[in-house]
This record gives C-alpha cells, sequence and structure tokens, in this order.
C-alpha cells in the first residue's frame, strides 16, 4: 500500500500540471482574445485544412464509386422539377390549345382544365419548395460527417481510418474543449451582468455591461469554433432601432451578439434560460414577455414601441420569421416588428454547410441534441452582411415593407424569396390560399366572359 504513494502522488502532480497548462492555454489563446475582440488566426488556418481534407475525401468517394459502379447521389440545388414563371391564365389558355377546338377565350368551364390542377398538385407532392425548407441542406462534397452525405459507405480502408480518426478528435478532444469554454462563457455573462446590475445607472454601467457581454458571446461562439466573416460595418444597428435577420438557428443570436450590443425579444422560460436571462435585464433594458403576454399582439406592439421610441436604449434584435428556416431560403416576416414606424437595420445570415449544419430542425431534434449535434460539428462558418439601414415609405403598408426588407436580405445572402409562412412547419395550409387558387380561375373565366359581353 505504501509503495502506490509516490506513484499517486506523480498522478496527481501530471494532472495538476496538465490542468494548469490547459487553463493558461484557454486564457491566452481564447478568453483574451474574446475580452479584446482579437483573434491570432488559429481557426481559419483549420478551416483551410479541413477544406484540403474535405477536397481529398470527396474526391476518393467518387473515385471509388466509379471504380465499383456504383451511382452517386447528387442533390437537386434549384428543385427536381423545371417550373416557369407563367400565369394560370397563360397555362390553361396553353391547355386548351393544345386539346380542344373551341375558342381559347370561351367563358364556359372545360374538363381540360383539371390538368393544371391535377399537374400543380402532383409538382408540389413530388417537388415541395415549403417541406424542404425544413430539412437538412445535403452536401454534394463530403465533410467527414455521415449524416451529411448519402454517398457515406465503405470506399477504402485509408478513407475509413481517416473518418475514424476524425471522430475520435471532434469526440475526444473538441467536445470536451468545447463545453468547457461554454460554460465558462455562460458562468461569466450571469456573473458578470449580475454585479453590473448592481452598479447605479450611467456610463459607466453601459460601457461595463456592453463590454461584459461582448466578452461572454465572444467565448460562446468560439465554444463552437464559429468563423465569422462580417460584411459592411458601418451599417451596423443603431440605438432606437430594429435589427431584422433571416433565422437558422438559435446561435444566430450569439454570431450578431457577438459584433454588437442588442435588447433581446423574448418570453420568459425556466431553468438555465430563466437563470441567464434574469441575469442579463439587471444589466442591460432587455424586452422579456410573460407567457400570457406573448400572444396579445397589442401590448408586444406597445412594450416594443415604447423601447425605440428612447433613442438612448439599444436596438432590438427580432427574427421576424419566427422559425428557424434551413438556411436556403427566406420565407414570410411577420408584419408586427415592421408595424413599429422604426428604423430597420436588415442583416443577412449565411452559413456555410461544408464544416457543420447550423439549422435546427426542432420537430426532430430537441435543444440538447442539436447543441450536441454543433458541438461536434467541426466548425460553424458563416458570413454576416449588415444592409443600409431601411425605412417605411409613406404609401406602404407593414406587409410591403417587410417583403423589401425580406427581399433585401434573400437577395444579399443568396437565398430564395418566398412568401410562404413558414408557420406551415407545424400548421395546415390556410384556407385563405385555396381560396386564392379558386379566386384566380373564377377571375380567368368571368373576366373573358364580361370582356367579350362589353365588346
Amino acid at each position: 500500500m505504501f509503495l502506490l504513494l509516490p506513484f499517486d502522488s506523480l498522478v496527481v502532480n501530471l494532472l495538476g500540471i496538465s490542468l494548469t497548462v490547459l487553463f493558461t492555454l484557454l486564457l491566452v489563446f481564447i478568453i483574451v482574445p474574446a475580452i479584446f475582440g482579437v483573434s491570432f488566426g488559429i481557426r481559419r488556418i483549420y478551416m483551410k485544412t479541413l477544406l484540403k481534407i474535405f477536397r481529398w475525401a470527396t474526391l476518393r468517394i467518387e473515385r471509388g464509386a466509379k471504380e465499383k459502379n456504383h451511382p452517386l447521389y447528387k442533390p437537386y440545388v434549384n428543385g427536381i422539377i423545371a417550373k416557369e414563371p407563367t400565369s394560370l391564365e397563360e397555362e390553361i389558355k396553353e391547355i386548351r390549345r393544345s386539346g380542344s377546338s373551341k375558342a381559347l377565350d370561351t367563358p364556359e368551364f372545360e374538363l381540360s382544365d383539371i390538368f393544371y390542377f391535377c399537374r400543380k398538385g402532383i409538382e408540389t407532392i413530388m417537388d415541395d419548395e415549403v417541406t424542404k425548407r425544413f430539412s437538412a441542406e445535403e452536401l454534394e462534397s463530403w465533410n467527414l460527417l455521415s449524416r451529411t452525405n448519402y454517398n457515406f459507405q465503405y470506399i477504402s480502408l485509408r478513407l475509413t481510418v481517416l473518418w475514424g480518426l476524425g471522430v475520435l478528435i471532434r469526440y475526444c478532444f473538441l467536445l470536451p474543449l468545447r463545453i468547457a469554454l461554454a460554460f465558462t462563457g455562460i458562468s461569466l455573462l450571469v456573473v458578470g451582468t449580475t454585479v453590473v446590475g448592481y452598479l447605479p445607472s450611467g456610463r459607466w454601467k453601459e460601457f461595463l455591461s456592453k463590454h461584459v457581454h461582448l466578452m461572454c458571446y465572444r467565448i460562446c461562439v468560439r465554444a463552437l469554433t464559429a468563423i465569422i466573416t462580417y460584411h459592411d460595418q458601418e451599417n451596423r444597428p443603431r440605438n432606437g432601432g430594429i435589427c431584422v435577420a433571416n433565422h437558422t438557428s438559435p446561435i444566430d443570436v450569439i454570431i450578431l451578439a457577438s459584433d454588437g450590443y442588442y435588447a433581446m425579444v423574448g418570453q420568459i422560460h425556466g431553468g438555465l434560460m430563466g437563470v441567464i436571462q434574469r441575469a442579463v435585464v439587471k444589466a442591460c433594458p432587455h424586452v422579456w414577455f410573460e407567457r400570457s403576454e406573448v400572444k396579445d399582439r397589442h401590448l408586444v406592439a406597445k412594450r416594443l414601441t415604447e423601447h425605440v421610441q428612447d433613442k438612448s436604449k439599444l436596438p432590438i434584435l427580432i427574427f421576424p420569421e419566427g422559425t428557424c428556416i434551413n438556411n436556403t431560403s427566406v420565407m414570410m416576416f411577420k408584419k408586427g416588428s415592421f408595424e413599429i414606424g422604426a428604423t430597420v437595420y436588415p442583416v443577412a445570415i449565411k452559413y456555410d454547410p461544408q464544416f457543420g449544419d447550423a439549422f435546427w430542425n426542432s420537430s426532430k431534434y430537441g435543444m440538447v441534441t442539436y447543441l450536441l449535434r454543433m458541438m461536434t460539428s467541426w466548425a460553424i462558418v458563416c458570413s454576416v452582411w449588415y444592409l443600409p439601414p431601411m425605412t417605411r415609405e409613406p404609401e406602404e403598408d407593414a406587409v410591403q415593407f417587410a417583403n423589401r426588407v425580406k427581399s433585401a436580405i434573400a437577395r444579399q445572402g443568396g437565398l430564395v424569396d418566398l412568401l410562404w409562412d413558414g408557420g406551415l412547419k407545424r400548421e395546415k395550409v390556410k384556407d385563405t390560399f385555396k381560396e386564392e387558387q379558386q379566386k384566380l380561375y373564377s377571375k380567368t373565366i368571368v373576366g373573358n366572359h364580361e370582356d367579350r359581353s362589353r365588346s
């Protein structure tokens, strides 16, 4: 028993030295740079190295598949059905022209007209442009993650060994490091904002609150090995305005808050999220709502209006889609935040799925599972564009203004601009959409009849 004591002492000393070295490395290369907002470029070197490995792995898969005559799956980037932007009236005329001897402008219903609706229905089933926005984007190249490519299968021993080595690195090295960083960032945020909250209001409190928030969010960004490129930073949101952005993931908040100081809007939660909310609101005027207040649109609008009218308060950060989209498109913006009359600062966020899929499919994964997937990905790489501020035109209503902002974000981020409501993720199609198609068809027939009557 006594012979083991020196060995135990050696193990304890080595463990102590290892923890000291690890803490020193974290302090020097992560925490201190996060405080001052600087980077040593290590993450970008890491990203370039990964890209070279991914290219080699993809080429190896393609060569192996060619040798074994295995067909490769290629995702359809632009959809599986070629669609031309034609109107209902034009398409029905084309159907009548090809299959009927009657005049094309006849007001009567023709049986051949149903083929238009049958074709549209089949197209929607085969290539639903709404549902596919709520599933992960499929990659053409392989990033050594079996969950991102249908071509993942045994090709060669070298490729399998490389994939196994990647699993060890991601789960045995990156995951513990990232959990430690996330714990550090969240702990500092709670403690720091709580302490700052006890200070008297003034410039000193505002200065400390801003830098505590920035420091902690930057540490959390590093916990995801996030590599972010910010463009046009002169357009960053200013006090008294509203920042609106497309929504892909809960980490959108961290991505934006690591470069700016925002007032958050949301429902009061319990658990860890509730602890964080109660701490940060002491140091910064965030807008939190009780569960019973969230559905009261007038109360929400009143609180937001009061906030933006005070030009000394921080810009509000809002995601008007109301749900997470897979970063291939932008869906309908809810009009509430555009009715207030404040200056809107649009922001476009575009993730690079090669290194890790940031999309949160909330109907498939819980928050813990999603965060685990994020922390076991290679990295989170994205670009953020700050667009020039926009204001509502005199002749515009809130819906038109929201659509104009949405179009600007989609255009800048290279995303598809869709008019569909993201709420269709969980709800059935509203009857108004069906009635709209019925009205268009009715107008086609009645309109032609009225034209002939006048003539």
